[in-house]
């Protein structure tokens, strides 16, 4: 994967370290949410080896408060500048559907868009990649946060992620962009039962031939199959972790990332 002229080798599995600089994401809302603090756990995540800084301005959870492209601009920009000036050798990933966010985010020096939705919910996302010819997760997902749980009727669902997944790929490589991830989305627009329904049948998204990310980390599919809360939920994401793994996971996206490179140790 070529992040702007850093190469990122996929053969061996990465980390990805979760920044949410949001007052109320499901698990660490409000605690990263000033430039000192950012910038305290960005040094704790590349302190334990993260390969990749994900950072999301705008919260997923169902019942989020909405947030204007101003403001989640506004609650990057300075993150990200905060982050490149302290830290020059991160990898930065910009977790944004909206299009004028990741090119903004990429202009002030991020490298990699993050979109769970896929595409579906900015139409010109996909030229906007194309144009900056960053790398791109592309995710799967129904409707949007507040609308996805709604929408978990699936005749197979493994199949129609596939499906989606081929037909957004193509429309991706007709616009000429390279780098391509894909993230099955855990969690959105799915079933608790649909979750392990797709996790035992991950191996089948390898048909496309590309580095595939999974992002369980601390999810409701852990913390109410035990439950437990989020905060509980570490054991039961590490086991997790070594499944995907298992199955040929390329990139664990992470709220601990020590406890994830020692599962990637363990395994090697």
């Amino acid at each position: 994967m070529n992040a702007q002229g850093r190469l990122i080798d996929l053969t061996s599995p990465k980390v990805m370290g979760i920044m949410n600089v949001t007052p109320d994401s499901f698990f660490d809302g409000g605690r990263h949410n000033t430039i000192d603090a950012a910038l305290r756990h960005a040094e704790k995540l590349l302190d334990e080896g993260a390969d990749l800084l994900d950072i999301g301005a705008y919260s997923s959870r169902p019942g989020a408060a909405n947030v204007s492209i101003d403001e989640e601009v506004s609650r990057l920009l300075p993150v990200i500048d905060a982050i490149t000036t302290r830290f020059p050798e991160a990898v930065l990933s910009i977790d944004t559907f909206r299009a004028d966010v990741a090119r903004a985010a990429i202009e002030a020096g991020a490298h990699v868009i993050n979109d769970i939705s896929g595409g579906t919910l900015d139409e010109q996302m996909f030229a906007t990649v194309a144009e900056l010819q960053v790398p791109y997760i592309l995710m799967h997902m129904r409707g949007t946060p507040d609308t996805m749980q709604q929408l978990t009727d699936y005749t197979d669902l493994v199949e129609e992620v596939n499906l989606f997944f081929g037909k957004q790929i193509a429309a991706l490589r007709r616009l000429g962009v390279k780098d391509l991830i894909l993230d099955p989305g855990f969690g959105f627009a799915k079933t608790l039962q649909q979750n392990y329904d797709l996790l035992n049948r991950l191996e089948e998204l390898h048909i496309h031939g590309l580095p595939i990310l999974g992002a369980i980390s601390r999810k409701s599919m852990i913390y109410k199959k035990l439950g437990i809360t989020p905060a509980e939920a570490l054991n039961g994401t590490t086991a997790l972790h070594a499944l995907l793994l298992a199955k040929g996971v390329q990139i664990l996206r992470v709220h601990d990332v020590k406890a994830a490179k020692e599962v990637i140790t363990l395994l090697k």
